[in-house]
């Protein structure tokens, strides 16, 4: 885990917990309970990317909803937003370092999900069960 402002390791306690006494974990789980952060990292993933780029990469995100997710993300230390001078400027988003090393927990989970949950519009009824879990 690293800070924002000077990229160091931030040194942990027995318990990950932020300083006013909630659990890491709920501060990850909240980023992604918010819809479409985590596909807006996983376009971003794929490269630096500018607004049109993101949104065909995550079908049915609306424009708002894009610009609102992208200030959040940018805010937050997890992409970068380059504006290129010029006579047709384009603003160009890219994961930040912090991204960068989110995207391995993000592929982790996303490699469970493929393997353990079911298919969009089925049932978790419709899934082979293991025994003993």
């Amino acid at each position: 885990m690293t800070t924002l402002e000077h990229s160091q390791p931030v040194r942990r306690s027995e318990h990950p917990q932020s300083a006013d006494g909630s659990p890491a974990i709920t501060r990850a789980f909240d980023l992604l309970s918010r819809r479409w952060n985590g596909l807006i990292l996983m376009a971003l993933a794929k490269g630096p990317a500018d607004f049109a780029q993101i949104r065909e990469r995550v079908p049915g995100i609306s424009d708002r909803m894009l610009a609102y997710r992208l200030r959040e993300l940018t805010a937050i230390g997890l992409i970068t937003r380059n504006i290129r001078p010029g006579r047709s400027s384009r603003t160009r988003y890219a994961l930040s370092a912090h991204g960068k090393a989110f995207l391995v927990p993000l592929a982790v989970l996303f490699l469970w999900a493929e393997d353990h949950l079911p298919p969009s519009g089925s049932s978790a009824s419709d899934q082979p069960t293991t025994p003993g879990c």
